[in-house]
């Protein structure tokens, strides 16, 4: 049931980290707020299709 997902930035949309995820647990979109290297802030992280 765990899946790869990749966490894309809100502000650069660039793909920092990558994870897994429960999907029969979190069955909605994954959102984690992570430090982001190339803003050089803690930014909103998306889950990416």
């Amino acid at each position: 049931m765990r899946v790869n997902i990749q966490l894309e930035c809100t502000e650069c949309k660039r793909r920092n980290y990558s994870t897994e995820k429960n999907k029969k647990n979190t069955t909605g979109r994954l959102e984690l707020k992570k430090y982001c290297k190339f803003c050089k802030t803690t930014t909103v992280h998306k889950e990416t299709k």
